[in-house]
């Protein structure tokens, strides 16, 4: 086998289709284009939203400025677990992200994200539990029973942007040195 025996899968490469070659090709004159008109010409393209010379949707809605939490990127979605679902557990164990994982009581790509106990139904046993965030009632219902909460931190990131008062404290440090 030589470089030059190579050839694409039977069907994988059409052949580029010319136009504008002649009335012989089929494709010849207006190149397939039609008869005049923005989508004939070179370079006219419509944009996705117009709407056949009618104020176009998006001009049409009031202007809100950014997305709040309903953007994904910046909601915090937590994977809830209730104090019923803790009974699985024998007393005086640690129940991790990983132990829930294990009991099924969440998936696995649950289980690496942020997790958030809640006091629905009851405990009899000490449980010494891990999570992101706890409900008061799950907290008070937990301690009642001998257990112990830990929580787990999570990332925060400094605020970038300065704030008014940051500005002010900063005039005020250059103005007495």
């Amino acid at each position: 086998m030589r470089l030059s025996d190579l050839r694409p899968a039977p069907g994988s490469h059409k052949p580029e289709r010319r136009v504008g070659r002649g009335h012989g090709s089929g494709r010849g004159k207006t190149a397939g284009r039609g008869t005049k008109g923005q989508k004939a010409r070179s370079g006219g393209k419509i944009h996705r939203a117009f709407s056949g010379g009618q104020t176009r949707l998006s001009k049409r809605l009031a202007f809100r400025r950014g997305l709040g939490n309903s953007n994904t990127r910046f909601r915090k979605d937590y994977t809830i677990v209730n104090l019923s679902d803790l009974v699985r557990f024998e007393a005086d164990t640690q129940v991790t992200p990983e132990q829930l994982v294990a009991q099924h009581l969440m998936t696995p790509a649950e289980g690496r994200g942020l997790i958030k106990i809640l006091g629905n139904g009851e405990i009899d046993r000490a449980l010494t539990v891990r999570a992101h965030k706890f409900s008061a009632s799950a907290r008070a219902k937990i301690e009642e029973a001998g257990g112990t909460i830990e929580i787990i931190s999570t990332k925060t990131y400094e605020k970038t942007k300065r704030r008014k008062e940051d500005n002010k404290r900063a005039g005020a440090n250059q103005t007495v040195s």
